[in-house]
């Protein structure tokens, strides 16, 4: 039986607060532990400040994934952002210095985002820059440190400048995408457009899809149909469905990921363990300091 990773994205930067979002060092880890016992192999962690807001603090990742590990039976896959604040994503030195300064201090992570380019959020929003320089940086420190490039890929001319980045020695082969869908200033969540991109991985490559809000479902299920894996939680979609009288359901992370589970053993996959996912990652086996 084919295995499927469950990617579980806890926080996010942008969704409003609130939402059952945990927010504290100590509600995320403890949010992590429970969907990895629920099914999720890999955790995507974003930290948030006192007001809520998304924040690059070295700190808090420290001190999450130090209370995600205290948790001996844990092995969940550690994937940290490096874009996660609003305040910090522009190209001067000190935002690109900011979004890796976790990744360059904090032990223990396995896995780090490379947003393959830039592009306009949409309405309300403004530009998410990710320049050459920065992705350069980036790659090459992650390669320094032993992280697994988790290229998020938001349109389609964004697999061609992952090429450019093979070529230049940035990124090395295996590669691992995740597909963005549903931004307002990228390729919607449809299942043609998501045909559109696996129809450009090269070869050997892994890859894992969400769909924001309303396209959570129909891409959860063209994933599973097309052989990827899959990420769902609050950062993406915070709506599970609606009663029988029409009124929403406010969805939490471990809603989320126990449905995935379900699709994806009513699909006849079986649910990867973290330790399966390592081996289809090409991750290192977890050692405990």
């Amino acid at each position: 039986m084919n295995k499927t990773i469950i990617t579980a994205a806890l926080t996010g930067a942008i969704t409003p607060p609130g939402y059952q979002i945990p927010e504290t060092p100590q509600d995320i880890a403890e949010t992590a532990y429970q969907c990895w016992k629920l099914g999720a192999a890999v955790v995507h962690l974003h930290m948030r400040d006192e007001n809520g807001m998304g924040v690059m603090d070295p700190e808090r990742f420290r001190e999450t994934i130090r209370l995600i590990r205290a948790h001996e039976d844990c092995d969940v896959i550690i994937n940290c952002t490096s874009s996660g604040d609003h305040r910090v994503s522009d190209d001067s030195d000190y935002g690109n210095g900011r979004r890796m300064e976790h990744h360059r201090t904090v032990d223990g992570i396995e896995m780090g985002t490379f947003d393959a380019g830039s592009f306009n959020w949409g309405v309300p929003g403004g530009i998410f820059c990710n320049s050459q320089k920065f992705l350069m940086d980036l790659g090459k420190l992650y390669q320094e440190r032993g992280i697994k490039p988790e290229i998020e890929i938001f349109d389609a001319g964004m697999m061609r400048a992952v090429s450019a980045y093979v070529k230049n020695g940035t990124l090395k082969a295996p590669l691992h995408f995740q597909f963005c869908l549903g931004v307002l200033g990228g390729m919607g969540a449809t299942p043609a457009e998501l045909q559109y991109l696996i129809d450009q991985l090269p070869p050997g490559s892994t890859w894992s899809a969400f769909g924001i809000g309303k396209g959570h479902m129909p891409i959860l299920f063209s994933a599973l149909a097309n052989g990827g894996h899959i990420r769902v939680g609050l950062e993406d979609n915070v709506v599970y469905g609606v009663d029988e009288n029409g009124n929403k359901i406010m969805a939490t992370n471990q809603m989320l990921v126990e449905r995935a589970v379900r699709a994806v053993r009513a699909y006849g996959n079986e649910v990867a363990t973290s330790a399966e996912a390592r081996q289809i990652l090409g991750l290192k086996p977890l050692v405990r300091s």
